[in-house]
């Protein structure tokens, strides 16, 4: 893998209780290293790349239960810790580097470990923001967003700043967003192609992980089917 210091096919795969860890593995990117956190299914149909939010990690558990959904779908999954993340930092980059480096651990990806799988992209909240501005760059045939920020925090003068719904309204593929009902960054509108599951609870989207699991196995499920048929 171009960048990444660890050669997949040669390292063991140690297993827990019976399930497989996953790989980490640490990738190139030009705003420094990011960390890939590489769960394989057995016999993959499709690999999904997910990024975390502007303050936490990869083990939000939003992240988790999608992890666990895609992997008993039979989908590879990637979480991708941001290189400012691996640095120890808690803010967040800027979006272009955010999206440089999100789309270069995209295409290391694609070229050895992930080569060959069609990829849906995601994450949550800020990682759902990267993933839906870098769709087109990263190849991605379906977006998958867990608590879309659409209305940024008001600024201190009490103006509000942009919405976020153009970066959503820009992807050509389909995308689900699952969306806390009382998330203070809003509710983004559902539209053609774009499916929206409002589930109880803020942005943590923590409050119904069985709907939230629900949703993304449905989801994910249907965008299977339909690769398989147009294969």
């Amino acid at each position: 893998m171009s960048g990444a210091r660890s050669a997949l096919p040669s390292l063991p795969r140690p297993r827990a209780g019976g399930r497989s860890l996953p790989l980490v593995l640490e990738i190139a990117t030009p705003r420094g290293p990011a960390r890939v956190h590489l769960h394989e299914a057995a016999d993959p149909r499709a690999a999904l790349v997910l990024g975390h939010g502007a303050g936490g990690g990869v083990g939000a558990r939003d992240l988790v239960a999608a992890t666990e959904e895609a992997l008993a779908l039979g989908l590879s999954v990637a979480l991708v810790e941001q290189p400012y993340r691996v640095a120890g930092r808690r803010s967040a980059a800027p979006a272009p580097q955010l999206d440089a480096a999100w789309t270069a651990v995209a295409a290391a990806l694609r070229e050895d470990v992930l080569s060959a799988l069609p990829l849906i992209a995601g994450g949550r909240s800020s990682g759902a923001r990267v993933a839906c501005r870098t769709a087109a760059a990263t190849g991605a045939f379906a977006v998958l967003c867990l608590a879309f920020p659409l209305a940024p925090p008001r600024r201190a003068s009490g103006t509000q700043p942009a919405s976020r719904l153009p970066e959503l309204d820009a992807v050509k593929v389909p995308v689900l967003v699952v969306q806390g009902e009382g998330d203070p960054f809003g509710m983004p509108p559902a539209r053609r192609g774009r499916r929206v599951v409002a589930l109880r609870g803020n942005h943590s989207l923590t409050s119904d992980m069985p709907g939230l699991r629900a949703a993304v196995r449905a989801w994910l499920a249907e965008r299977l089917r339909r690769a398989a048929a147009r294969a």
